[in-house]
């Protein structure tokens, strides 16, 4: 190893700052799979991240208990 190169430390959600942020954090890492899976199959980054997130599903209609429907 070179002197004039410094050692690195890990890279670790209590060490770096912009993980400290749980909420960015989990953004940021669906983002970074959404991208990366769509690169792969071809699926836009905003069908993927709909998918991981389970936003913009329909919910089921539940029918009550004892309809003869």
């Amino acid at each position: 190893m070179r002197p004039e190169m410094k050692k690195q430390k890990p890279l670790i959600i209590e060490t770096n700052p912009y993980l400290k942020n749980p909420k960015k954090c989990r953004t940021a890492l669906i983002l970074s799979v959404a991208s990366s899976t769509s690169i792969e199959t071809g699926a836009s980054v905003e069908s993927i991240v709909r998918t991981l997130t389970g936003k913009g599903r329909k919910k089921q209609a539940k029918k009550p208990r004892g309809a003869t429907t």
